[in-house]
C-alpha cells in the first residue's frame, strides 16, 4: 500500500497517524521530493476524473493566475499542471496495487477500507 502526498499537509499527517496507529504497513511517496510520473497520473486519471484530482480549494490552485486556472480544461492540461505543481494534487491518495482506495482522508472511510 502506498500513501501519496506532501509531509507538511495536515490531512496527510492525519492519514499517516491513523495508518500508524492501526499498524497498517504503507510506503509514503512525497510529491515534493519524488514528483509524480506521467504513467502514475494516467493510471489515476483512468480511475477518477481530473476535476477530483486537482485540488481547487488549496493554496496552490488559489495562487495560480486566472489564465493558468482557465487553461485547465481537460485531462491533458490537468496532467500538465499536476506534474508542474504537484501540490495542486488532492491529497492524500491511498493506493493499493495501482488502485485508488481513497482520495483525501476520512476516518470512517479508512475504517471501511481496512475492515476496522
Amino acid at each position: 500500500m502506498q500513501l501519496f502526498g506532501i509531509p507538511n499537509c495536515n490531512t496527510v499527517k492525519k492519514a499517516r497517524d491513523w495508518l500508524d496507529q492501526h499498524n497498517i504497513v504503507y510506503t509514503f511517496h512525497d510529491f515534493k521530493k519524488n514528483g509524480v510520473s506521467q504513467a502514475l497520473l494516467e493510471n489515476w486519471l483512468s480511475q477518477m476524473p481530473w476535476g477530483k484530482l486537482v485540488n481547487r480549494a488549496g493554496m496552490t490552485w488559489r495562487n495560480l493566475s486566472e489564465p493558468e486556472k482557465a487553461a485547465v480544461v481537460d485531462v491533458a492540461s490537468a496532467m500538465q499542471l499536476m506534474q508542474a505543481k504537484t501540490s495542486v494534487i488532492k491529497r492524500p491518495i491511498l493506493v493499493k496495487s495501482g488502485k485508488i482506495l481513497a482520495l483525501g482522508f476520512d476516518e470512517s472511510n479508512y475504517q471501511k477500507i481496512h475492515n476496522i
